[in-house]
């Protein structure tokens, strides 16, 4: 049974880090490169400058996977490269209250 498609973004949380045209071809070169290694057909990448959104055919759980092995993989290059913050940001710790009792 086929999935209908998905559209599903990924968002910087500060900045612009896709104006960078550099940057943008790696995040979209890599959302290919993982549907190919998954086996998911990539129907669609947009792109703005602080996030980019991604269509497959796939549940939605299987298509927040996907963009959170994108996220982990292009935070990990974007750091290396660059120093510092990953490229899509870290978010507040939030419910965490409770390991520091």
């Amino acid at each position: 049974m086929s999935e209908p498609p998905r559209a599903i973004t990924l968002r910087a949380l500060s900045g612009e880090p896709l104006a960078d045209p550099a940057v943008r071809s790696m995040v979209v070169a890599t959302v290919h490169a993982i549907g190919e290694r998954q086996g998911v057909v990539v129907e669609g990448v947009e792109t703005t400058p602080n996030r980019v959104t991604i269509t497959i055919e796939r549940t939605p759980i299987e298509a927040l996977g996907f963009v959170a092995e994108l996220r982990r993989i292009t935070n990990a290059w974007y750091a290396g490269k660059f120093g510092g913050a990953p490229l899509w940001g870290t978010p507040a710790g939030e419910g965490e209250e409770w390991k520091q009792r």
